[in-house]
C-alpha cells in the first residue's frame, strides 16, 4: 500500500469523458473502464478525478427518476475500487437523490475506500437550469489529501465565485479540485478563471470537465492542472482521454513564502 505520509509528489489522472445523457448503467461502465484503464497503465497514479455529473449528465427532467438514491449504488463501487487499487478518488460529481429532492453531490474517497468528504454544489447554473431541478448545497468542504496538505472542492459554476475558493484557502487548502460540464463558447472563461483561482490562492487547482454533447450543448473537455504559480502543467485537448499530471507539494510553500499574500491582507478594509 502507497504510504501517503511518506509522498512529496502526487500523480493526477484526470478522466475526461463522454457522457450518456441520462444512462446511469451505461455511464456507470464507462467510468469503470476508463477507471481501470487508467491505474492499469499508470500504476504510480495517487489520485483519480471525475467530472460532474457523470453518472447522469444534465438530463434534468429525468433526475428524479434516475438519481442515485442517497447515493448508495454509486458509493458502493467506488469505494471497492478505491479500496482494490489502493487509490484516492475525487468523484466528480453525482446526481443524488434524497426524500424526493436532487442534488449535485460529490464524494471523496481515500485508498482504504472510506468517504473521507461530501459536498454538494452551492451556485447552481441557471443558465441551463439547474436551479429548478437541484437543490443547492449549503457548506464548504476541505479534506486532507495527505496529513499535511489540505485540499477544497468546488463544481463547475462555483469557479466564478472568487470567494468561495478564497475561503477554502483561507480554510487550509492548498489544493482546489473542480469536476465541471463546462461548455462552448466558454473556453476562454474557463482557462482564464481557473488560473486566477490558482494565482490569487497560490493552490494548485486541478479541473476536469467533460466531452461530447448534449442537445445544443457541447462541451469542450481542456482538463488541466495548474500550479501555484498559474502555470499549466497539463492540459487536454476535446476529445476523451486520461490526463496524467503531477503535483509537486513544495512548490505551494515556496510561492506563498515568495509573494506573502495572505501575511499582507487586510481583511479589516474589506
Amino acid at each position: 500500500m502507497v504510504n501517503y505520509a511518506d509522498k512529496r509528489n502526487l500523480q493526477i489522472a484526470l478522466i475526461q469523458m463522454s457522457i450518456h445523457i441520462g444512462e446511469p448503467d451505461l455511464n456507470e461502465r464507462h467510468v469503470t473502464s476508463l477507471m481501470e484503464e487508467a491505474v492499469t497503465q499508470n500504476p504510480k497514479v495517487d489520485i483519480l478525478v471525475l467530472p460532474e455529473l457523470w453518472n447522469t449528465g444534465y438530463a434534468l427532467d429525468k433526475l428524479r427518476e434516475i438519481a442515485d438514491a442517497g447515493g448508495e449504488y454509486s458509493k458502493g463501487w467506488l469505494s471497492s475500487f478505491a479500496k482494490k487499487h489502493q487509490v484516492m478518488i475525487v468523484a466528480g460529481s453525482i446526481a443524488e437523490s434524497n426524500a424526493g429532492q436532487v442534488s449535485n453531490t460529490m464524494y471523496v474517497f481515500d485508498q482504504q475506500g472510506e468517504v473521507i468528504a461530501n459536498y454538494s454544489k452551492i451556485h447552481l447554473f441557471r443558465l441551463m437550469n439547474e436551479e429548478k431541478y437541484i437543490v443547492p448545497g449549503q457548506q464548504l468542504v476541505t479534506f486532507d489529501v495527505l496529513p499535511e496538505c489540505r485540499a477544497g472542492v468546488a463544481i463547475c459554476y462555483d469557479i466564478r465565485f472568487p470567494e468561495m475558493a478564497r475561503s477554502l484557502a483561507l480554510n487550509g487548502a492548498e489544493i482546489l479540485f473542480i469536476p465541471a460540464e463546462w461548455p462552448h463558447p466558454r473556453l476562454h472563461h474557463w482557462r482564464t478563471l481557473l488560473m486566477a483561482r490558482a494565482i490569487e490562492n497560490q493552490m494548485y487547482v486541478i479541473a476536469c470537465n467533460t466531452v461530447g454533447g448534449n442537445g445544443d450543448t457541447t462541451f469542450f473537455g481542456h482538463s488541466m492542472i495548474i500550479d501555484p504559480w498559474g502555470e499549466v502543467v497539463v492540459e487536454g485537448g476535446e476529445s476523451e482521454e486520461i490526463i496524467i499530471g503531477e503535483v509537486t507539494l513544495s512548490l505551494i510553500a515556496e510561492v506563498r513564502n515568495r509573494i506573502p499574500i495572505y501575511r499582507d491582507r487586510r481583511p479589516e478594509l474589506y
